[in-house]
């Protein structure tokens, strides 16, 4: 029977982009805008606490998804606490193409390991990454969440893969945030079942020209970033984020749709990108560095 570590422990998680134009549910990027939360085992029943992005739209029952992967955790270590306490502290907007489902995974996931007395021998890295990815369901998001950095990710013979790449230190990101989310199963339902093959052969150049161009080529970043699977594809859904994505591509800037959107996420690669005065009303706009860490377990939360 598994035993459980007395007192609070404390993670925290980086929001990510995926996609990134053409890396269509393959490539992924953490992002340096971090949630933080804490977990304990208790005597009994489960009290969840929410401050922040999503608080007043989360459930705060067995249905709170970093509940559920805390849940998945326990079972695969074949632990049962009797009762839990989690406080969740979100940065991360919600539905807005940054990841915030699997930073909730990947989060629930570290939680629950921590939880354990010997729980990184019963549930280790590799094996944390391929539940994640089972949870989420593809691995796009979580790779970068778990792993920091950029993570070239997808499946082969059933088997979930995550392989970090490098990035230029140059290489920063903006992102413009609208107020309105897009959930990601819409985004994905207007995709079609299949592309012409010129199209398909045009995006994997693109894909394989930005692994060189995050790694040390950032002057290739525009050209990198062109997309012919999915984005103009959910025009439908976000057309205010596309005009935005066109805008400034049509200036130069490698824009691109993070995630399934709505967000738009604009790169720069050693140049200030000057972009206050493009954000449109309402839309909250971050300039980011790449988080080279993924989730960290630290010291139990101050606050």
């Amino acid at each position: 029977m598994a035993t459980f570590v007395s007192g609070r422990v404390h993670v925290t998680v980086p929001a990510t982009s995926a996609n990134l134009g053409p890396g269509f549910d393959s490539l992924g990027l953490a992002l340096s805008l971090r949630d933080s939360l804490e977990a304990q085992v208790t005597a009994a029943g489960l009290v969840v606490e929410v401050e922040g992005a999503g608080a007043d739209d989360v459930p705060r029952d067995e249905s709170h998804l970093v509940v559920r992967a805390m849940r998945a955790a326990f079972a695969e270590m074949e632990a049962d606490p009797p009762g839990l306490r989690l406080r969740c502290h979100n940065v991360i907007p919600h539905s807005r193409g940054l990841g915030s489902s699997s930073a909730a995974i990947v989060a629930g996931l570290a939680l629950a390991r921590a939880l354990v007395a010997g729980g990184q021998l019963l549930l280790d890295d590799d094996a944390l990454f391929r539940l994640a990815a089972e949870l989420e369901g593809h691995p796009d998001n979580v790779a970068p969440a778990f792993y920091g950095g950029f993570v070239i990710s997808g499946q082969e013979g059933g088997q979930w893969y995550a392989v970090p790449a490098g990035v230029d230190p140059r290489v920063r990101a903006v992102v413009f945030v609208p107020p309105t989310p897009v959930a990601t199963e819409v985004a994905r339902g207007l995709l079609p079942d299949a592309v012409p093959h010129a199209e398909a052969a045009a995006n994997s150049g693109r894909a394989a020209l930005l692994v060189a161009a995050l790694a040390g080529r950032p002057e290739h970043l525009f050209a990198a970033t062109r997309d012919f699977l999915h984005q103009e594809q959910r025009t439908p859904a976000m057309p205010e984020s596309l005009a935005l994505m066109h805008a400034l591509r049509a200036e130069g800037i490698a824009a691109v749709i993070s995630g399934a959107g709505p967000t738009v996420l604009a790169f720069s690669g050693g140049n200030h990108l000057d972009l206050a005065g493009r954000v449109p009303a309402g839309w909250a706009c971050h300039e980011l560095d790449i988080e080279a860490a993924g989730v960290v377990l630290g010291p139990e939360d101050s606050r």
